[in-house]
């Protein structure tokens, strides 16, 4: 009798086919956490922004949508619902899409269509206050971009509870393009921060002590770790090879990957605690849920547990996930490499920047040891001298308390921590008049500011005793009585910074 027997060419593929499975396919009772998880945030993040929404969404306050634009190059592939139409009420709209949305994502009603509205009003909003965006800003328009072709309401969602038949699905695990997509999305994230970090500032063992001042980056608890002699350079250290090695050993070694996700929650509680960052920890903590194996979910049923379903998306949606998967790809690797001088092609730009997923992930890649500080010099009709920024407390101009823990919130600090920048520069003007003018808005006659400058200053720890490098960023009014303005004061305070005090 004649026994075939399958050629090594095929086995192979098996092989391979089944190696990428095991280490890229998702247990839908995690892609059920995270679609949880995912709408809370949403929820949080349009909450947390109805703080300052007049300033920083009405069309007169420290975003004009002009400004926006000219930030953005005229790209039309930069795209912001929020900037088609300037009335506060259709930007209040949009944000209150996003919250909407993210409650949906939430319960997992009509999930498909809450997921993609929520990354239309997700990346609408972030595109509209991009000058006080941070990189969870970023990642949470991606992670919402691959959602898109996820089935994140196969189980523990109103979607499947409603539908016929309801109950365990076929198969507890699912993989496909986007599975992948998703997996690669969280690694570029760390990988490309620990490439960045392949520095002398981090290689020294100082990189954190610098990050965790309330100077730099830090929450007064950053800053008392900061002063521990004994755990700075171990800290910086560890970070840096937990950011290269974690994600590879994720891809490579499956077993150890609950030691590996527990791991990275737990560096980004530390995150929350120790640094001022906004929504970033959050969203951090979130990227990792749907990468929890399936064991930490108890036994799924009889025979489910290693079953893996294909993926029912539309051909045409596969397609499309795994063109802008290797979209990305380029994107990271043309941030990492030599190649990021050269400008990408224009339609290859274009459609990364249509999608959203540019992935610049060199967060704290240099930390220069630097203090630096922001504040508001305010003169008030009766004479006193107030921070505006720091609700009318008295002139701190040498390192203020707190730092920029004291400024209201992270949206304050990363604007005020880039605005003396020369492509954030144009905003000056128009976060100092919008100042001004909610401050007057809410406080009587005597109380009101006559003037406001905003200046940012530095010290390089470096140098003992160092001189303190002040400059004037910008200012309220445009121009004095006599003819002198904005720029005649800043040309004054540049010179003065760049002699010794």
């Amino acid at each position: 009798m004649h026994v075939s027997l399958p050629g090594s060419a095929t086995v192979l593929r098996q092989w391979m086919h089944h190696a990428v499975q095991r280490r890229f396919a998702i247990d839908v009772r995690s892609l059920a956490a995270f679609r949880i998880a995912l709408g809370l945030v949403l929820v949080a993040d349009a909450l947390l922004r109805t703080r300052d929404f007049s300033l920083m969404f009405a069309a007169d306050g420290i975003f004009p949508p002009p400004l926006i634009r000219d930030y953005f190059d005229g790209d039309p592939t930069q795209w912001s619902l929020a900037l088609v139409w300037h009335d506060t009420r259709w930007a209040a709209a949009i944000l209150a899409l996003e919250g909407i949305a993210g409650a949906c994502l939430a319960t997992g009603w009509r999930t498909t269509t809450a997921t993609a509205l929520a990354w239309l009003a997700q990346v609408s909003v972030f595109r509209r206050t991009i000058p006080a965006a941070n990189a969870g800003d970023l990642l949470l328009s991606c992670l919402l971009f691959w959602s898109l072709f996820l089935p994140l309401g196969a189980v523990w969602s109103r979607d499947a509870s409603r539908a016929a038949g309801a109950g365990e699905p076929r198969a507890m695990r699912v993989f496909g393009p986007a599975t992948v997509a998703l997996v690669l999305q969280v690694m570029a994230v760390y990988v490309g921060a620990g490439l960045a970090k392949w520095n002398a500032s981090w290689l020294g063992g100082e990189a954190v002590r610098y990050a965790l001042s309330v100077h730099d980056h830090g929450t007064p608890l950053g800053m008392w770790l900061a002063q521990a002699d004994w755990l700075v350079r171990p800290l910086t250290w560890g970070v840096l090879g937990a950011e290269i090695i974690g994600p590879l050993a994720f891809i490579a070694w499956p077993t150890a990957r609950p030691v590996i996700v527990v791991g990275f929650l737990v560096f980004h509680v530390t995150i929350w605690l120790t640094m001022s960052v906004g929504l970033f920890a959050p969203i951090g903590m979130v990227a990792w849920l749907p990468l929890l194996p399936g064991s930490v979910w108890g036994r799924a049923g009889r025979g489910l547990a290693d079953a893996v379903g294909r993926d029912c998306r539309p051909a045409a949606a596969r397609w499309v996930c795994a063109a802008a998967a290797a979209l990305a790809a380029v994107s990271f690797v043309h941030d990492r490499t030599p190649w990021q001088a050269r400008p990408l092609p224009a339609p290859v730009r274009q459609a990364i920047h249509a999608a959203n997923l540019t992935q610049e992930w060199g967060m704290f890649g240099t930390v220069p040891p630097l203090e630096q500080w922001a504040y508001s010099r305010g003169e008030l009709a009766d004479g006193r001298v107030i921070d505006v920024l720091r609700e009318g407390r008295p002139i701190e101009a040498d390192r203020p308390t707190g730092g920029f823990t004291s400024l209201p919130h992270h949206r304050w600090h990363k604007l005020l921590w880039i605005l003396p920048r020369p492509k954030v520069r144009p905003f000056a003007p128009s976060v100092a008049a919008a100042l001004a003018r909610d401050w007057n808005a809410r406080h009587g006659a005597e109380e009101q500011v006559v003037a406001l400058e905003i200046r940012f200053a530095h010290r390089n720890l470096a140098a003992r005793d160092g001189p303190v490098q002040e400059m004037l960023v910008g200012a309220w009014p445009d121009r004095d009585s006599d003819g002198t303005g904005s720029l005649d004061r800043f040309l004054e305070a540049d010179r003065a910074s760049r002699s010794p005090r």
